[in-house]
């Protein structure tokens, strides 16, 4: 009965490629319907050109002096495009606020998704999808995918789906990737999270870096943002090896084309793990402080490495928790194990 649905999902760059699964079975649902996403500037290159997203609405939410006049003009761009139904996956108050002002008739949107904790949010929807389980148990990618269930009555699962890799985003990966001296086995790290207690040490990464180039014939290359550019010229330093900076030169969609050609990611918990699940690059991810039983990648490719600790999750900072032991009991010896059952074809990559 609905065809044009407006989706918002005003979330971090791993959590949208995350809603993408959503979205797919929302599309399956309704094959028919023209669906819009609503996402912040940053992850445009995730959703548009998406075999599943028909056309992306980019809200600027948090810039300064343009909060009133962004929301009105907002309003008058939802309103203009007469929605059926808009579909919250971030149970954010801003955008379930605009789609309320913009009159749209049905306003579908979860009990909880991030936290346990009530909002006057769901004040704002007149039909609220009860998620009643153990979050942190639980993967997010079926936190999204229950609203739509609980929305459309429709069962079934959906990997997430990136936006379709170009021709040019295969040349500046392969253009990327030919700054790396010669070696058997390609493998890309990713050595920083967004914050302290998502990153495993740096002179853990290097002693691996080092075992790895004695064992094989590899050639090492780290991706990440412009911010970790400096991280990652000290881990080189250390490291004494030619490995390729290329923190701040990929896109997101130029990050998957360029994973889709290694053949090992090495990474923390962050939004790149969740682009190479995407690709089916096998991955060795190591994890922190968050949930791995709800942050894991949807990918069979991908082993978690993780301690067993009565603390997490946790929300501590660096200076309350400087000495994190769900970092320190993530071994250089259980990282290398890992690596190497990637890199040994034929090996059946389940989850140490």
């Amino acid at each position: 009965m609905y065809k044009n649905i407006l989706v918002h999902a005003l979330v971090n760059i791993g959590d949208v490629v995350l809603t993408t699964g959503a979205v797919a079975l929302l599309k399956k649902a309704y094959p028919a319907a023209r669906i819009t996403m609503m996402v912040r500037p940053f992850a445009r290159q995730l959703v548009e050109n998406n075999p599943v997203i028909d056309e992306v609405l980019i809200y600027d939410y948090k810039s300064k002096g343009k909060s009133l006049a962004g929301m009105i003009a907002m309003i008058k761009e939802i309103r203009k495009e007469k929605f059926d139904v808009s579909i919250s996956l971030d149970r954010k108050m801003r955008p379930a606020l605009l789609t309320w002002l913009a009159g749209i008739p049905v306003r579908v949107g979860p009990s909880k998704v991030f936290d346990d904790k009530p909002s006057r949010v769901t004040w704002l929807f007149n039909k609220v999808i009860k998620i009643d389980y153990n979050l942190h148990n639980n993967l997010q990618a079926e936190a999204y995918q229950n609203i739509i269930r609980g929305f459309t009555g429709q069962g079934g699962s959906a990997k997430p789906v990136l936006a379709r890799i170009t021709p040019e985003n295969e040349r500046k990966a392969a253009e990327l990737l030919s700054q790396l001296p010669p070696g058997e086995h390609r493998i890309a790290l990713c050595i920083q999270g967004t914050f302290p207690l998502k990153t495993w040490p740096k002179e853990r990464f290097v002693e691996v870096v080092k075992e790895l180039a004695g064992k094989y014939s590899c050639s090492f290359c780290i991706v990440g943002a412009p911010s970790d550019r400096e991280y990652a010229d000290e881990l080189i330093r250390e490291a004494q090896l030619p490995i390729a900076n290329l923190c701040g030169k990929t896109g997101l969609i130029d990050l998957a084309a360029l994973l889709k050609n290694v053949d090992l990611f090495l990474t923390v918990d962050t939004g790149a793990a969740h682009i190479a699940a995407t690709v089916d690059v096998p991955m060795v991810v190591v994890y922190g402080c968050t949930s791995p039983a709800r942050w894991h990648p949807r990918s069979d490719k991908a082993i978690v490495l993780y301690s067993v600790e009565p603390c997490r999750p946790c929300q501590k900072s660096a200076v309350e928790c400087p000495t994190p032991v769900c970092l320190a009991n993530v071994t250089v010896e259980k990282v290398m194990a890992a690596c190497a059952s990637q890199l040994v074809k034929g090996v059946t990559r389940n989850e140490i």
